[in-house]
């Protein structure tokens, strides 16, 4: 069997998915969103794995996912990159509602995103 023969095939391992640019860039924002609460959580010295922080992440998309559409059209995302910091404010919101305090000195963007997200909950 050939070298070409052998890429014809498909393995049960390929992502056919992979190609698409929308789910290259959902992909990207998902990353950028991991990213950020990594960030955010080593400053605040938690684990990922606290057992706190599953009901505060569960709220944290919710958040995420009700506000998003409109920040894009309010043109505070501007960019996959600002996924992450826009997804840091939903989850320091989370967690503060949860009891654990997160300094406004650790949120990128500031009171904007801030008002903006109060506002979205009123």
């Amino acid at each position: 069997m050939s070298r070409h023969d052998r890429n014809d095939k498909k393995t049960p391992f390929e992502d056919e998915w992979g190609h698409d640019p929308s789910v290259q860039s959902m992909r990207r924002i998902f990353f950028y969103m991991e990213e950020a609460q990594r960030g955010l959580l080593n400053h605040l010295n938690i684990s990922l794995f606290d057992k706190r922080l599953r009901r505060s992440r569960e709220k944290a998309l919710e958040l995420f996912e009700q506000a998003w559409s409109r920040a894009v059209r309010k043109g505070m995302v501007t960019s996959e990159k600002d996924a992450g910091l826009f997804y840091t404010h939903c989850l320091a919101r989370a967690l503060s509602s949860d009891g654990i305090e997160v300094p406004k000195d650790l949120l990128p963007g500031g009171e904007k995103t801030i008002r903006f997200l109060q506002e979205g909950l009123s």
